[in-house]
């Protein structure tokens, strides 16, 4: 019997998959078990920033496996400590508080309760296309009609407006909204970058109401987009910042980092697994090593060398090439699955983000080589 053989018969399977049995990897390439070699454009869905089996990573890992794995959050704990202090040196101003958890959604549930808690009001509003999570409240918050609708009713007091649509969001807050939650780059909605006015215009407008600001970076933070956190680019600094992906180098974590504004008295919220020492200490590895390799420079810098040499060679096809960092959205006036598994066919692996867009999130230490071949693929691919 196969692995893929072995999955179908026993997994709960809730992936669509595709017909590669991934095995291996190192830095931005990795191998099924026929021993084919791919450009990762998927990463983990935008987790292996750092690239596949990085040294720094594994060895921190080990060495922590060897010392304390487990450390619930009653008692305090070094390897804590440390991230902690680190994550509130690399946020944005004033955001000085953190919360570990094990995941994305899990900073999102997180969110809509530590906001509801300090305004003791109910009302969330985040924006139509958005994705912030298919756990109950933050599905609550995601907008498209296929994640939701078999799992109705949802959390009530949720609410859409347009993206970038700073109107429409100032008539929908009012003395009733707890936060307003949004990505400074839409992902799954098909990498559309939030307008500096519409961010501005949030900041105001919570400002304005007392409502809080939550910005979700869980797929934008840590260096994707040219920066170590998407808001950076537009100065806008938020309440309350959701992490997750790429912060541990592809270990399962997530963390919110919250302003003083933000009080939470303890038994209010909890978590047995998140915090725990192996997962700090891969974050931390995971972190020093984007700072030491300046990753945000060199997803900037290789995000325009794929913009510069595959825009000028698109097809007509291609309705508009979405691009920040390395966080690359190509819209087609077709559907893109086709193109994905002809993409695949070529030896790179990419992911859409709806039904019309191809979406890349190499991992950042891709060569300008990797890049290149990239580039050869997509252009062959479309035409």
């Amino acid at each position: 019997m196969t692995y893929r053989d072995t999955e179908r018969q026993y997994a709960l399977e809730v992936f669509p998959k595709r017909d590669v049995t991934l095995v291996g990897g190192r830095g931005a390439e990795v191998w099924d078990d026929g021993g084919r070699r791919y450009i990762d454009c998927v990463a983990g869905i935008g987790v292996a920033s750092v690239g596949h089996a990085n040294p720094a990573v594994a060895e921190a890992l080990a060495a922590q496996a060897r010392t304390l794995v487990a450390c619930p959050g009653i008692f305090y704990n070094d390897a804590r400590a440390r991230l902690l202090e680190k994550l509130a040196s690399i946020a944005p101003p004033g955001l000085s508080r953190g919360f570990l958890c094990n995941s994305g959604a899990e900073t999102i549930e997180a969110a809509i309760k530590f906001a509801r808690l300090t305004t003791g009001r109910p009302g969330v509003i985040s924006a139509m296309r958005g994705f912030h999570g298919r756990t109950l409240g933050a599905l609550s918050a995601t907008h498209k009609k296929q994640y939701r609708e078999a799992f109705e009713p949802l959390v009530p007091g949720f609410s859409f407006v347009p993206f970038n649509n700073a109107d429409r969001l100032r008539a929908a807050v009012g003395e009733d909204t707890a936060a307003v939650v949004i990505e400074p780059v839409q992902g799954e909605g098909g990498i559309r970058p939030a307008t500096p006015e519409f961010l501005q215009a949030a900041r105001e407008i919570c400002d304005e109401t007392g409502a809080l600001l939550v910005f979700d970076e869980i797929q934008t933070g840590f260096c994707r987009t040219g920066r170590m956190f998407a808001c950076e680019h537009h100065g806008v600094v938020p309440d309350i910042l959701c992490l997750a992906k790429a912060i541990a180098g592809g270990v399962p974590m997530g963390a919110v980092m919250a302003n003083d504004r933000i009080q939470l008295p303890p038994g209010k919220h909890g978590t047995t697994f998140g915090g725990n020492p192996l997962v700090c200490a891969a974050a931390l590895a995971a972190i020093r090593f984007m700072e030491e390799e300046r990753l945000a420079e060199r997803a900037e810098r290789l995000g325009e060398r794929f913009r510069e040499r595959c825009a000028p060679r698109l097809s007509p096809r291609v309705r508009e090439l979405r691009q920040i960092g390395l966080m690359i959205g190509i819209d087609l006036r077709e559907r893109c699955r086709p193109y994905i598994d002809a993409l695949a066919e070529a030896g790179v692996l990419t992911l859409p983000a709806g039904p019309t867009v191809i979406r890349l999130l190499p991992p950042l230490v891709i060569t300008g080589d990797q890049v290149d071949e990239v580039v050869e693929a997509v252009v062959g691919v479309l035409g």
